[in-house]
């Protein structure tokens, strides 16, 4: 099992309308670091949803429920992909960045080494004190 961060304004696509909606297509994703990291997750991995610029907080946990396929937002043969997420739960309390840039345990999380990266890997431990925190 692997663990991921997804970031979206939350203008753009909450979680709200993430929840209402019940999957979608991890769509829009045009950075290759971020490319490759869709095209690693596997069914079933667990993904902490991000709102990103306004409210810069963990809010949820997403499930990645299809590997990567063509992103249908994409010109044909680009290279793009997008996988399927699910919701899996809300946080009772959404984690602030700002809770994140204090905890010892989070200095090495890529939400602060690559701050302006859309989807990323989690280590185990940082996804546990994550959910800790938002408990």
């Amino acid at each position: 099992m692997n663990y991921w961060l997804v970031k979206s304004e939350p203008s753009a696509y909450s979680w709200l309308d993430f929840t209402r909606d019940g999957r979608t297509d991890w769509t829009g994703v045009r950075n290759f670091q971020a490319r490759n990291y869709l095209l690693q997750m596997q069914p079933g991995d667990f993904v902490l949803f991000y709102h990103s610029v306004t409210e810069k907080t963990v809010v949820g946990i997403a499930q990645v429920s299809a590997v990567a396929a063509p992103d249908a937002t994409a010109e044909a043969g680009s290279g793009w992909v997008a996988v399927e997420l699910r919701p899996h739960q809300a946080l009772a309390r959404p984690v602030a960045l700002a809770q994140i840039k204090q905890d010892s345990r989070l200095t090495q999380i890529g939400l602060l080494r690559q701050s302006r990266l859309s989807v990323m890997p989690l280590r185990a431990e940082e996804f546990d004190v994550l959910l800790e925190l938002g408990s």
